[in-house]
């Protein structure tokens, strides 16, 4: 459906605000079609009823707008759906969808949408939110479960690649060993203990042992390191991956996948030096493991306006550590891999950007305080774009 025919099919007054707020319907093809499938689902009316609030909590954890990386119209037939739906939540209803919350404040204040919403008063009324007030996430320890398939946050991320170690490479299953251990432990019978069985060894007296990923999310706790890629090659199931070796551990070359095809030629992806992100879930990327993924990085103009691989200093070694700038982070050790229902990566990844220097950098989205991405020789940059989004 067209944009034009997906707007005729919203109600009024929703239709109203879109046509008075003259925002962008995209600045590419793909965007555009994109906006006018949004449109279409908000006139549908499915994607904003309370059953699928929860979805679109997840699509919008790494985003500031639902398509691309700037206001479109699909923002704000999405804000104006939602307008009834905020204006009778309760605060504790509020606080349960921290994304979706921040996102329709932040679309109810773009200068174009108060615009368009006061001429259709009090339709479109500014819902007040006591954001200061809100609770802290509660990130609670996952229970025992199954070992989960591919995680879903190396697919949701746009323009990456995902790296992984070769399965004769990996090492022994974590399930395998925590049964050997029980194994052994269930035989042992401490005699001083009259045959009963000995408590678990505890952490810190007089508490439970804190988890590595405890607390608010931070930069330094993603596991960035130098790549290399040894072969590469079009993935036999999907048109727009490539399979390639990269070079940096002891244990070998790892397999990665990466959504380039479309983007970089296969002639400037071999041989070249890159930044891994290494601490990801493992994920199956049609069929092929990923353990990681490569960081790359977006026009402001979006992936029309072309994606990059983020380059690092000339004289890198494979597997060498990646950083962020700053006492907080640069001497800090990232998790031994990321969970993704921590949602780590997600909430760090919105303040990658390239500087004006072109330079890859963090920005702390509270302080506004700039980290730049280096390795100990220094910083990585994109050989092109300024203010791009990476992932």
């Amino acid at each position: 459906m067209s944009y034009e025919s997906s707007v005729s099919e919203l109600p009024s007054p929703l239709k109203d605000l879109l046509v008075n707020s003259q925002v962008d319907v995209g600045k590419t093809e793909a965007d555009k079609a994109e906006v006018a499938q949004w449109i279409e689902k908000v006139a549908e009316g499915e994607v904003v009823k309370p059953a699928a609030l929860p979805d679109l909590e997840i699509q919008l954890v790494p985003r500031t707008y639902i398509v691309s990386n700037y206001l479109t119209a699909a923002d704000v037939a999405l804000y104006g759906a939602l307008h009834p739906v905020f204006s009778q939540l309760q605060p504790a209803q509020l606080y349960s969808t921290p994304a979706l919350t921040r996102y329709f404040d932040h679309i109810q204040t773009r200068p174009s949408v108060v615009a368009a919403a006061s001429a259709l008063s009090p339709a479109f009324s500014s819902v007040s939110f006591d954001l200061a007030s809100a609770p802290p996430i509660e990130r609670k320890p996952d229970a025992p479960k199954k070992k989960e398939k591919a995680a879903a946050v190396a697919e949701q991320v746009e323009s990456t690649a995902v790296v992984t170690p070769k399965e004769d490479n990996l090492p022994e299953d974590k399930p395998k060993e925590k049964k050997e251990k029980k194994e052994k432990k269930k035989d042992a019978a401490p005699a001083d203990n009259g045959g009963k069985k000995k408590e678990k060894a505890s952490g810190p007296a007089g508490g439970k042992a804190v988890a590595e990923d405890a607390g608010e999310p931070v930069p330094s706790m993603i596991d960035m390191r130098i790549g290399h890629i040894i072969d590469v090659k079009k993935h036999p199931e999907a048109d727009s991956l490539y399979i390639e070796a990269n070079l940096g551990e002891e244990t070998g070359p790892r397999t990665v996948v990466s959504g380039l095809v479309n983007y970089i030629p296969i002639e400037e992806m071999r041989d070249k030096y890159l930044v891994c992100i290494c601490n990801l879930k493992p994920a199956n990327m049609r069929g092929v493991k990923s353990f990681a993924m490569v960081l790359a990085a977006t026009s402001k103009d979006g992936k029309d306006g072309g994606v990059e691989l983020i380059q690092p200093p000339p004289g890198s070694k494979p597997g060498e550590r990646v950083y962020f700038e700053g006492p907080d982070y640069e001497n800090a050790q990232p998790l031994s891999q990321m969970n993704p229902k921590k949602k780590v990566f997600e909430t760090i990844q919105p303040g990658f950007t390239t500087l004006d220097t072109k330079e890859a950098a963090w920005v702390n989205p509270a302080t506004k305080s700039v980290h730049r991405i280096r390795t100990k020789d220094g910083v990585c940059v994109a050989p092109n774009f300024i203010g791009a989004s990476l992932s």
